[in-house]
């Protein structure tokens, strides 16, 4: 258990310093520079460490820990809570960032800082989590390590069915962001972290789930086993297809490139009133001769009088 110990430990410090970060810049920066940069780089950063650290749990802990799935998934879910509560808005995945501009809640600018702060900041994590690896303060760690010069690849299947997978997850993600995009981040948090564990366990032994572009390019691109293209396909052409038809069923357009709905017909919110319609220059000329031709006096006790008479 010592090494799990120290897993938590970096876990809680990783977090710790980039909530530090994050109130950091945002007193020091502008909101533009703040929003489009540094909220990114500092949430990308602390998602590409506290993953580098899981996958390291998750191939060594199994043999040389003892740790179950049930421990590690659970753990899996406590951190994307606190990645939910802590991210201050930020996405960190190249993925949903092309969503918002696809949507156009986001200028093409701001989308480019977006992608380029997102791209240091798992960039950064890697390096600063392997600088952690080296002080060897666990056993799992010594491992790694040693093991760290010869990374395994994370796609474990063939790549038809890994650009598959991942797109699945992705389209899964996406919906579930969508769904829940202006419910409260009570509802909205679980509900994502729930959703990325169930993807990690049906899909983690064959693609590691990612379905983040930049996450999967710092963590595998650079592991023997495929090729760069086989990479970009699995990890790249996979989540940002899926993203695409997430949102095509959500909105039935993308707000961006076209604003005609494909698959859902807009109704008119206007209706017209329907009245009777106005009695013609005929209707009046009847109505006065059935006025002329009725006797005075023989209308019945009790029965209404009809008509304009």
């Amino acid at each position: 258990m010592a090494g799990l110990n120290v897993s938590l430990s970096f876990f809680l410090a990783t977090i710790a310093l980039c909530q530090a970060a994050r109130r950091a810049s945002k007193a020091l920066l502008p909101a533009g520079a703040y929003d489009s940069f540094a909220r990114e780089a500092v949430g990308a950063a602390q998602l590409g460490a506290c993953c580098l650290e899981m996958r390291m749990l998750a191939e060594l802990g199994a043999w040389a820990g003892g740790f179950g799935p049930d421990l590690l998934l659970t753990l899996l879910f406590l951190l994307f809570l606190a990645h939910g509560a802590t991210f201050d808005g930020a996405s960190a995945n190249p993925a949903v960032s092309l969503q918002e501009l696809l949507l156009a809640e986001a200028s093409v600018p701001s989308t480019l800082l977006k992608l380029a702060a997102q791209g240091l900041g798992v960039q950064a994590a890697g390096a600063l989590t392997r600088l952690y690896w080296a002080c060897e303060l666990s056993d799992l760690h010594v491992l790694q390590s040693l093991m760290a010069a010869h990374c395994s690849s994370a796609l474990r299947t063939t790549v038809p069915h890994g650009a598959l997978l991942e797109g699945a997850c992705a389209f899964f993600f996406h919906l579930t962001l969508l769904r829940f995009q202006s419910s409260p981040p009570a509802c909205r948090v679980p509900a994502v972290a729930l959703l990325v564990t169930v993807t990690a366990y049906t899909a983690g032994p064959l693609t590691s789930a990612f379905f983040n572009p930049a996450l999967a390019a710092s963590v595998t691109f650079h592991c023997s086993g495929h090729t760069l293209l086989e990479y970009a396909q699995v990890y790249w052409l996979g989540p940002l297809t899926g993203m695409v038809l997430a949102v095509l069923l959500y909105h039935g357009h993308l707000p961006r490139l076209f604003q005609k709905n494909l698959f859902y017909g807009q109704k008119n919110k206007y209706r017209s009133p329907k009245g009777k319609p106005a009695p013609g220059p005929g209707d009046a000329q009847r109505s006065a001769e059935g006025c002329r031709g009725r006797e005075p006096g023989r209308i019945g006790v009790g029965r209404p009088l009809l008509g304009p008479c």
